[in-house]
C-alpha cells in the first residue's frame, strides 16, 4: 500500500445499508490488535506475522487461515473505514492491501485487518459490506479482485527485499520493519507476483468481489 489516489471514484447511490448482525465473539487467534506487529505501508509483512503467530502458537489451524491481496489492474482500491482515512467514511485508495482470513467453520469468516478502524477481528460479511460496500457504486477502474492464498503457502513462498518502498535515491518512502527482510532460498523478491491479479499468473486464486463474498460468505440457512 505504497501510494493514495485522490481522484473522484464514486457514482453516488440512492440508498445504503451497512448493519450487519453477528451471533457471538469468535475466540480470537491473536492479542489485541495494538500488540500485534504492525508497521505503517507493511500490510503484507504485517499479515506475514499473523501466519507466523498462527504456525507457532495455534498450528492445528493453520489450514483455515488465508492470505488475501486487494488489488486491481489500474492499481487503484478504494476501502472504508480504514485508519489512515481523512473523511468521515473512512475512505482510503490504496495501490493494494492485504488481510488475513480465519475460517474456522464453512459457515463462520472472521477477518483480520490491522489497517482498519473495524473490530478486531470483523465477520467476513459485516467487513465486506463497510469495507468493500459494492462495486455496483464505482467506476470500473475501481473495482476489487482478490488474490487469495493458503496461509502455509503464503509463509513457505513469499519474500520482499523492499524494493518497492524506496525511492529512485534508495530512502525510504516509509521506514521500514525492524526485523530483516522476508526471503527464501528460491527468491528474493517477489512481491509483484501477489499485487498482480493476472488470474493465469502467480500464487492461489483471483476472485472478483461477488466471487470473493460468495466462497467466504455462507448464511446460515
Amino acid at each position: 500500500m505504497a501510494s493514495e489516489s485522490k481522484n473522484p471514484i464514486i457514482q453516488r447511490p440512492t440508498s445504503e445499508n451497512n448493519q450487519i448482525s453477528s451471533k457471538k465473539n469468535p475466540i480470537n487467534l491473536f492479542p489485541k490488535q495494538p500488540e500485534c506487529s504492525h508497521v505503517s505501508c507493511y500490510c503484507e509483512e504485517n499479515v506475514y506475522k499473523l501466519c507466523q503467530d498462527v504456525s507457532s502458537k495455534h498450528s492445528s489451524e493453520i489450514h483455515k487461515c488465508f492470505v488475501v491481496f486487494v488489488s486491481n489492474p489500474s492499481r487503484t482500491v478504494p476501502l472504508w473505514r480504514q485508519r489512515a482515512g481523512k473523511d468521515e467514511d473512512k475512505l482510503v485508495i490504496w495501490d493494494y492491501h492485504v488481510i488475513f482470513l480465519y475460517q474456522p467453520e464453512p459457515e463462520k469468516c472472521l477477518v483480520y485487518d490491522l489497517d482498519s478502524e473495524l473490530p478486531f477481528p470483523t465477520y467476513v460479511h459485516k467487513y465486506v459490506t463497510e469495507t468493500f460496500r459494492t462495486d455496483h457504486i464505482l467506476k470500473p477502474d475501481y473495482f476489487r479482485y482478490f488474490r487469495v492464498i493458503p496461509a502455509s503457502d503464503f509463509l513457505k513462498e513469499f519474500s520482499s527485499d523492499r524494493r518497492h518502498m524506496k525511492r529512485p535515491d534508495g530512502t525510504w518512502i516509509k521506514p521500514p520493519p525492524n526485523y530483516p527482510a522476508i526471503q527464501t532460498a528460491a527468491n528474493a523478491h517477489n512481491l509483484e507476483d501477489y499485487i498482480q491479479m493476472d488470474s493465469s499468473k502467480g500464487p492461489g486464486q483471483v476472485l472478483n468481489l461477488t466471487q470473493f463474498v460468495q466462497r467466504f460468505y455462507k448464511p446460515a440457512t
